[in-house]
Order: structure tokens, then sequence, then C-alpha cells
């Protein structure tokens, strides 16, 4: 679990950093803002992670020099900015589809860079986490059985809350995979990342069939 948290980390500081670079601080804010996960992010664990990408040749810092000029040197700060390997990496990253992107933590993560994501693979892990979930539908409901006889009326209902949160992210997944599975089928390019994935159902920038601009005729 330890090493899945940490390679989210990387990957959602990578994902960030291929906006533009960042000092340390405004990667913790938006990290705060786009990945509710990392709300309790400490700096004591953000700069070793920056740290371990630029040993890996994924990211790296520049320092900025006091403004000329003031009187009183103002404190050096450091701009990270991902490097061409770190695209690379990054690219890998939000490709990866296997049992790892469907836990909770890197779950939670993948799904806040979906935009960058090919509609491909956006699906399997979609499908993996309902998989998943209904996996641990079977065995809260199995739990809840044999635990009628033998806990108190309040560890039953905290089993039967836990059991109805499950249910509902389930219901909250089919929505997305039928709406996945709409979508118009992948252009040439999108899904070797030559072009921009394709916008999912949860992007409001995406343009819906029908509305046309600059007096294009369907």
């Amino acid at each position: 679990m330890v090493r899945r948290r940490a390679d989210s980390l990387q990957l959602a500081v990578l994902a960030l950093l291929a906006d533009g670079p960042l000092h340390g601080y405004e990667v913790r804010r938006r990290l705060d803002l786009r990945l509710g996960a990392f709300r309790a992010l400490s700096y004591g664990t953000l700069y070793p992670c920056l740290r371990q990408l630029q040993t890996a040749g994924w990211v790296e810092e520049t320092t900025q020099a006091r403004v000329p000029g003031t009187v009183t040197p103002r404190r050096t700060r450091v701009t990270y900015a991902i490097t061409a390997p770190g695209r690379d990496r990054l690219g890998q990253l939000l490709e990866e589809a296997g049992p790892d992107a469907w836990e909770d933590d890197a779950f939670g993560v993948r799904f806040a860079l979906f935009t960058r994501v090919a509609p491909r693979t956006r699906l399997r892990i979609l499908q993996g986490r309902r998989a998943r979930l209904l996996e641990r539908l079977e065995q809260l409901s199995h739990s809840i059985e044999r635990a009628q006889a033998l806990v108190d009326d309040y560890a039953l209902e905290a089993q039967r809350h836990g059991l109805d949160t499950v249910r509902a992210e389930v219901d909250w997944l089919d929505g997305l995979i039928q709406a996945e599975e709409r979508q118009p089928a992948a252009v040439p390019g999108v899904e070797d990342g030559t072009t921009p994935p394709a916008a999912g159902p949860h992007d409001p920038g995406q343009q819906l069939p029908g509305n046309h601009t600059d007096g294009e005729k369907p």
C-alpha cells in the first residue's frame, strides 16, 4: 500500500508539472485543490518525492536568484520542471491499467487525471474498479451475515453503512462506464499518444454533437 501511494504521488506530481514549472509550495497547493486524496500531504512527504523524481531524471530544479536592488536578501526559491524523459514516464504511468490502478488511493488520483488518459484505458480502469468493488460487496455481505448474532446494533449498522457506500460507488461507476461506451470511436493517433485523448463525459470542455462554431455546417 505504501508503494502504491508513493507511485500515485509521483504520477500526480508529474502531471502537475507537465502543465508548467512550479515551486514546491504551489505543487502542494494544487495537489490539495485537484487531488483531494492528498489534502493531508506534508512537505516531509512531497520533497522526498521530488528528490526521487530528480534522481530518476524526470524532474529538474532551478534556483531563483535574489531580486537585484533589494536591501534584504529574499529567501531562495526553487522551481521544479518536468523533463523530456519525465514526460515519457508520465505517459507510461497514465496508460497503466492493471490492478494497482483500481485500488482506493490510486484510483482517486487516476480518475482526477482522466482527461489525459486514452479512452480505452479509462474504460479498463473503470471496469477494473467496478469488479474490485463487486468483490468487496460480496465480502461485506458475508461479513454482515456472520456478525448479526455477534455484535451490537451500532457495530452492525456501521457495517451496513459501509455496504451502502460501496453500492453507491458501483452505481456511480455504472453510469461512467455507460457514458464511456457511448463515446465515438477513437480518432487515429489518440490511442498512441500522438494527439490529446478525447474528452471524457466529465470534461466540461467537451463539445457535444450538434454544437458548431465559426459558421461551420454539420
